[in-house]
């Protein structure tokens, strides 16, 4: 079940006791039931406007946004930024602004919206792009990219490997990407991405299940800009804090 929902119920379950006895009137056998919801009911209302309304945390569970985002790393997604949308239905009922070419955001997977995904924004809506032999082009113009030496995997099956690292650049804004020369390149003949809705693609290219597989993400599915790592626990090596990563932004 979601955990939105869950909130939400349990919302109106100690909001219905708290109104129920003010109607009915205290009285001793209901007393203990009442304090309980007196108790729980503003924690529950402040953790369901901050997760619905402003920040969600969420946990990463693959390696397809390296070498930014780590297995392990627990981010913060702003809800705000995209517009406000109602709890557990998910309509935006006031924008606010549209998800940008190199965002990172978190979304509902179109294919089973119960799992949330974590990748790029590549291309908005109205782009034509194509990705061939490893080579991403966005209407027209090859995307600007420069070597950025090797990068050491050592996390998830890839560990004790290597694979080439580039600076990718979206206007006027860097961030890293991860070629892999053994791994099987994805090509996309040039796509057309229609209204209200983004193409996306992991960092992690030759090992990511993004828009080259499935398609476009509908702007209804999007859920909020990753922005922040606020803790990080190494998957591989028995465990353990990963103090490089915590605080870093999210680019």
């Amino acid at each position: 079940m979601d955990f939105s929902l869950i909130l939400f119920i349990a919302l109106l379950v100690t909001g219905g006791i708290l109104l129920l006895a003010r109607l009915l009137g205290r009285r001793r056998r209901i007393s203990v039931i009442v304090e309980y919801a007196r108790a729980l009911f503003p924690v529950i209302l402040f953790v369901f406007v901050l997760r619905s309304f402003v920040i969600e945390p969420f946990r990463i569970p693959s390696g397809s946004m390296l070498p930014g985002l780590h297995i392990g790393d627990f981010i913060l997604v702003n809800k705000f930024k995209y517009g406000i949308r109602l709890p557990v239905v998910n309509m935006k009922v006031f924008p606010i602004s549209s998800p940008e070419r190199g965002d990172v955001i978190v979304f509902r997977y179109p294919q089973n919206p119960k799992l949330n995904f974590i990748k790029r924004v590549v291309g908005q809506p109205g782009d034509k792009l194509s990705y061939i032999d490893k080579k991403l082009t966005i209407n027209g113009k090859p995307v600007e990219t420069r070597d950025d030496g090797r990068y050491a995997f050592v996390q998830d099956k890839l560990k004790g490997k290597s694979a080439n690292q580039q600076v990718e650049t979206f206007d006027g804004d860097d961030h890293r990407i991860i070629l892999d020369d053994m791994g099987f390149t994805r090509n996309l003949e040039e796509v057309n991405v229609p209204a209200g809705h983004y193409f996306v693609m992991g960092d992690n290219r030759d090992h990511s299940n993004d828009s080259r597989y499935w398609g476009f993400v509908p702007e209804s599915n999007v859920v909020g800009k990753a922005f922040f790592i606020w803790f990080s626990w190494k998957s591989a090596s028995g465990g353990g804090i990963e103090w490089d990563q915590i605080g870093n932004r999210i680019k």
